[in-house]
């Protein structure tokens, strides 16, 4: 609640300042909202006595107006001025993909001056897992098509300097995105500097193929915070169905995280998570297997 009745320096209560405001005064950046939505996908699989393997995908949208037109993007868009980010977010991934009502979460605020061609763009990306089988993907608005891009994340090479009051880490990161005969690259340096107590990381996209605007930098990222949220949280149970067995969930973790993990140690980090039914799947070549369910926890505990 403001005080309407105190006077500025210029003698002017907050009534007068706000009726004389001119908000031409100052130059105004555009604001966009982009949508990182993750999915896991089975592979095609000849052996039938093998668990099908599993891939990290992610979901873009192909542009169909300049800047980038025919290439490939996150679904996104401007915000408009009478919603929020999280309404801008929703309404965009709808008409871009046909899809909604998933979990979102922010991700992060880009701001590079002359990341957008047209005009200053400032973006606000969020974050989205979803259950694919729970989706029906159709590209609309401004997008000539929308599909799920099988995503490989790497470091392609790593230094780490020593600084007199600190440390210079570099990383450069290859991402490739695969979608049939589709074929996108990109390459991510990363910069963490440590100078005393304070660490500064910057992100510069030094290549892209097929990849709109600085969307590679966006996707890097996403994967980095992925990575460290399926460590202590139940992130990872908005990828699955509702049943599911254990070795299907422990290969999500396993691609999500780029390594393989114990059986034994994975089923004792997320023993309090899930709960067992009394359900078994049954596939050929396959002794049946029983299905779990996630199992939520209450944050009043």
């Amino acid at each position: 609640m403001t005080d309407g009745s105190k006077h500025n320096h210029s003698g002017l209560t907050e009534e007068e300042f706000l009726a004389a405001y001119d908000a031409k005064e100052y130059e105004r950046p555009s604001v966009t909202v982009d949508m990182l939505l993750f999915t896991v996908m089975d592979q095609l699989q000849q052996n039938y006595r093998k668990l099908p393997e599993k891939t990290l995908q992610l979901l873009l949208i192909q542009r169909g107006e300049h800047p980038y037109i025919g290439q490939w993007a996150l679904p996104g868009g401007f915000v408009g001025i009478d919603e929020s980010l999280e309404e801008a977010a929703r309404r965009e991934l709808k008409t871009e993909t046909n899809v909604d009502q998933i979990y979102m979460e922010q991700l992060y605020t880009w701001g590079d001056v002359a990341r957008d061609p047209r005009m200053r763009v400032i973006s606000c990306a969020y974050m989205a897992l979803v259950d694919h089988d729970s989706l029906e993907v159709q590209a609309g608005d401004d997008a000539a098509d929308a599909q799920w891009f099988e995503l490989d994340y790497s470091v392609a090479q790593e230094t780490r300097t020593k600084q007199p009051e600190g440390y210079t880490w570099e990383q450069d990161i290859d991402i490739t995105l695969k979608h049939g005969d589709i074929h996108l690259s990109a390459k991510v340096k990363i910069t963490e500097i440590l100078k005393g107590r304070t660490i500064e990381i910057k992100r510069e996209v030094l290549e892209s193929q097929g990849i709109a605007f600085d969307h590679a930098k966006i996707i890097a990222y996403g994967i980095e915070r992925l990575r460290s949220k399926i460590e202590y949280t139940d992130i990872a149970f908005h990828l699955m169905p509702a049943l599911f067995t254990l070795s299907e969930l422990q290969q999500v973790y396993e691609i999500i995280l780029g390594k393989e993990l114990l059986a034994a140690a994975f089923r004792r980090k997320i023993a309090d998570l899930v709960e067992e039914t009394n359900e078994y799947r049954k596939a050929a070549g396959h002794r049946p297997s029983k299905l779990y369910r996630f199992k939520p926890r209450s944050r009043f505990m």
